[in-house]
């Protein structure tokens, strides 16, 4: 599957929102957004029309991007979402936020959802005791993801680091997650609520009209 090899600081300029792409970096003095706050190339300081498609279509990019996934997937997951029952808009936000690599990155067991993606396809992670491997694996309420014990052993795990650069493992953690530190582990207690997405301003319903 292709991803994204450019430069991550120019996807925030791009989006005019700061997306928590790198990690401690983004909340450094280092970051690029912080001292550039413009798109990115020649003509990035030049005024555009906000037209009402241009308004849609960058919200569904921020989106896109806040989570990591590529254009084809992100609207495969929304069609899911759309023949879901309920709110199609926080049916689409549900499915993102039980993604493995999200709960790994909400856990604080990675420093950005790019970090957690990598160390779930380098297996390091379990889900109910059997190894995944799969970043957008869905969780279930009720399942529990683990570090695996051979990552546990190994105190050069970019896990440890993790754990250690966010300082307060709960930083990130929402209400339907239940961690448990010593062990290493978190439970997935029930389904994420549009309330509990609170750290990036998301307007999913320009995105449901974006699709239509």
């Amino acid at each position: 599957m292709g991803r994204y090899l450019g430069a991550s600081c120019k996807l925030c300029r791009r989006e005019n929102e700061k997306l928590f792409l790198k990690g401690e970096r983004c909340t450094s003095a280092k970051c690029t957004f912080g001292r550039r706050k413009y798109a990115p190339g020649a003509h990035g300081r030049r005024r555009r029309k906000e037209s009402d498609y241009r308004v849609r279509l960058r919200e569904k990019q921020k989106v896109r991007l806040y989570y990591g996934l590529m254009e084809r997937q992100f609207k495969k997951t929304f069609v899911e979402a759309e023949r879901m029952r309920g709110v199609t808009g926080e049916n689409l936000l549900r499915i993102l936020e039980l993604r493995l690599d999200n709960v790994v990155y909400r856990a604080g067991f990675a420093v950005s959802r790019a970090q957690a993606r990598q160390l779930v396809g380098h297996r390091h992670f379990e889900v109910d005791g059997k190894v995944v491997n799969i970043p957008s694996y869905r969780l279930r309420p009720g399942q529990v993801v683990s570090v695996r014990e051979k990552s546990r052993e190994n105190k050069k795990c970019p896990i440890f680091n993790a754990i250690e650069t966010m300082g307060s493992r709960g930083k990130f953690r929402p209400r339907w997650l239940e961690a448990n530190d010593d062990e290493l582990t978190v439970l997935v207690k029930e389904q994420p609520r549009r309330e509990d997405i609170v750290d990036i301003p998301i307007k999913e319903q320009l995105i449901v009209e974006l699709y239509s």
